[in-house]
């Protein structure tokens, strides 16, 4: 097909359509319009600037456009038709990448062609279905691993110090904590509003992250726009990737900036804290993100070894009280009043007869 210019000319009032083995056209009411055919590397050019932030996130989606535009061997198209993208999927699958990994490059395609589709350079979609993912583990820092590990963050840069003691404490992502300003922070509170999810939050903070938002007191030069935009993502990463390699953790693959995250999660969790809030907290669009780390409340399931325990000896009676806690209240049987006030007052007493003999 030709990348010719748009045309349109009058024509009748019926609606036609007419092909040839160059160009397409469609006749509708009166207008005649050429439809364009694009390869995806001239979508993503045309609209990356529009739909993604500079970033690692707009990073990570040119790498994936550019692995799509590979596949389809660059070619060119009006339609993107649903035999197309089940064999792209196809071919993801067959180079090794897991459910999720084609989630996030087919999430980074669909977003591009519904924007193409509505500006008209497109003109039918395919229907997108997420591929079923695994739940994987989730890492996260031990205490006397985040003690290392940041000791020897803090030995390389005070700076990437303050920066990872404030996402852990708040289990913020890098880009929200990067993007701060002074302004974001207000008394004992910090305001995200350059989410992932695109909903600004607000939350309280730790008492070490009020520390470690103050600027040193030596601090040269004009002051800074907000307390991290001295580090880009570049510098942190690097700093990161030295420390974590110098504490023995270079091999683990999961011990990544985002590890904080997780690890804020955790903690959150196993103190007992409720899911909802967790995922108001951490800004999760849904509650089904934020359900990955409900495994770690085992604390209210401990109550139930109680009733599966074989007892000991006799014990039905304290077996039975224990198993009772956790019954349902619309089952469980109403106990006897034990006070004479809930009872209500007892009816008066005949007085006894006197014996004749006495």
């Amino acid at each position: 097909m030709s990348n010719e210019a748009v045309q349109e000319a009058e024509a009748s009032g019926h609606f036609a359509f007419f092909s040839s083995q160059n160009s397409k056209f469609n006749y509708t009411f009166n207008k005649i319009r050429e439809v364009k055919s694009y390869r995806i590397g001239e979508l993503f050019a045309a609209y990356r600037d529009i739909l993604w932030d500079d970033g690692r996130h707009k990073y990570n989606v040119s790498s994936f456009i550019g692995e799509i535009d590979e596949i389809l061997l660059g070619e060119r198209f009006s339609t993107f038709d649903q035999n197309t993208l089940d064999n792209l999927i196809g071919t993801l699958r067959q180079r090794g990448n897991s459910n999720a990994t084609i989630n996030r490059k087919m999430a980074a395609l669909s977003k591009l062609l519904r924007k193409a589709h509505k500006m008209g350079d497109i003109h039918s979609l395919p229907e997108f279905r997420r591929q079923k993912e695994r739940a994987g583990r989730i890492r996260f820092l031990e205490r006397d691993e985040e003690a290392r590990l940041f000791a020897a963050i803090k030995s390389r840069s005070e700076d990437a110090y303050r920066l990872s003691v404030f996402l852990v404490d708040t289990g913020c992502r890098l880009g929200e904590a990067l993007g701060l300003i002074w302004n974001d922070i207000q008394e004992h509170r910090v305001s995200f509003w350059i989410t992932k999810s695109g909903r600004s939050r607000t939350i309280p903070m730790t008492e070490r992250v009020k520390d470690v938002i103050k600027l040193p007191p030596n601090t040269e030069g004009r002051r800074p726009k907000g307390p991290f935009t001295k580090l880009t993502q570049a510098q942190y990463r690097a700093i990161w990737n030295e420390a974590k390699t110098e504490v023995g953790l270079g091999a683990d693959e999961q011990v990544v900036p985002h590890i904080l995250r997780h690890t804020c999660a955790s903690r959150l969790v196993q103190g007992g804290i409720d899911i909802r809030r967790v995922q108001m907290w951490l800004g999760h669009q849904t509650l089904s993100m934020t359900m990955r780390y409900a495994h770690l409340a085992t604390n209210d399931l401990d109550g139930c070894v109680v009733v599966l325990e074989k007892p000991r000896g006799d014990g039905s009676s304290s077996h039975s009280a224990e198993a009772s806690a956790f019954a349902s209240p619309l089952t469980t049987p109403t106990s006897a009043p034990s006070s004479r006030k809930e009872q209500g007052p007892e009816p008066a007493k005949a007085p006894k007869k006197r014996s004749k003999g006495k």
